[in-house]
């Protein structure tokens, strides 16, 4: 890489990558002095001055000008010891005065003095550490750029290709770069293909070494709620809005909607007729079931309906201030309030924020006659 290509190159990172030229000079000049020190056995404090316009390259050292040589002094220390103390100034970056007069006349005590020592062949090193530093630059700027495409996209759904699979993880191509979907937060039992298209949810992006770590999930509540929230218009719309999605993976999801349109059924929209809209949140979802709960700012009207799709409950505060509520079913709808190993009950207990006692009305006639 010769002068005319080093000014080529740097314009072009700059006007394609959307670099600061200045950043990517004093990276070049932080470099290029450290492989002066490095292949030229230099002490010396060093310099290096980039023409911007030619890319004619300087390399200069530069002393501080004193009276006489500082080798540094004699301490004895607390416990008697004699120490050296360094010099202020490195030896090898000062110059006596005389000396200094014969580069600049007019020297004097305390000025700097700069001496060009531009090898011959430096061209051959230069040349080496512009395409290195160069390199950096690009990786980094791609890094940031991807970091900014992504930091917005945290939250929300992507669609990627199966890339590739280890013990723990599946890693999904999504274009500029690669997530990371823990094999943990796949749908229980769900079968994922590799080479195929599959929808994520990202739930983190932090900026690591290598570049940006995206992590990805199927199995977070914010995957439901997303996949709401695109197939249904009227949530787009704002006619309707989702209050709340609780979910255990694989078994069952609450999504507790509302409407802001007194001519909008919030159920029957998400629905869709014979079930249209919801069939393609279903399917992403496998086996897993999804009740659509409406939401009532009455506890006692939402503890009902969470309920769902147990059906006819009787409900009852017990404890406003520790959120307690009793809810009482018939027999035939006990399992369903309880659901299968409790599932029912756990997820309507984390829609509603209250804990509820279920109990079928042959229980509460038991407990009356005792």
């Amino acid at each position: 890489m010769n002068n005319k290509e080093l000014i080529k190159a740097v314009e072009m990172i700059v006007k394609e990558k959307n670099i600061s030229a200045d950043i990517i000079f004093d990276g070049l000049k932080l470099a290029l002095a450290t492989a002066y020190k490095k292949n030229f056995n230099s002490k010396t404090n060093v310099l290096v001055d980039i023409d911007r316009e030619t890319g004619e390259i300087k390399v200069f050292s530069y002393f501080s000008v004193v009276k006489e040589i500082d080798e540094g002094t004699e301490k004895i220390d607390e416990e008697g010891n004699s120490v050296k103390v360094p010099p202020e100034i490195n030896i090898d970056a000062q110059i006596l005065l005389e000396d200094a007069m014969k580069i600049k006349p007019d020297a004097k005590i305390g000025d700097a003095i700069q001496i060009e020592v531009t090898p011959k062949d430096f061209g051959r090193v230069a040349a080496g550490t512009a395409k290195q530093v160069l390199t950096q630059k690009i990786r980094e700027a791609e890094k940031e750029s991807i970091m900014e495409e992504f930091n917005g996209k945290e939250f929300e759904i992507m669609v990627g290709m199966v890339a590739m699979e280890d013990r723990n993880n599946y890693y999904i191509d999504l274009g500029r770069t690669r997530g990371i979907l823990p094999k943990s937060e796949i749908i229980p039992d769900e079968k994922i293909v590799m080479g195929s298209n599959i929808k994520v949810y990202i739930t983190k992006v932090e900026s690591g070494n290598k570049g940006p770590f995206i992590k990805l999930s199927r199995s977070n509540y914010g995957f439901v709620k997303r996949l709401f929230e695109q197939e249904i218009p009227e949530i787009i719309n704002g006619d309707i809005e989702i209050y709340s999605v609780v979910r255990e993976p694989g078994i069952r999801s609450k999504v507790a909607v509302f409407s802001n349109n007194e001519k909008v059924d919030p159920i029957g929209a998400c629905i869709g007729e014979k079930g249209c809209r919801i069939a393609g949140i279903l399917k992403e979802l496998g086996n897993e079931r999804i009740d659509l709960i409406l939401y009532n700012e009455d506890p006692v009207e939402f503890i009902k309906n969470a309920l769902s799709p147990a059906k006819d409950a009787i409900v009852s505060i017990t404890d406003e201030e520790n959120k307690e509520a009793l809810a009482i079913v018939t027999d035939d709808n006990l399992s369903l309030a309880i659901g299968k190993k409790g599932s029912n009950i756990r997820l309507a207990n984390k829609l509603t924020k209250y804990h509820i006692q279920v109990k079928s009305l042959t229980q509460v006639n038991e407990e009356g006659n005792r």
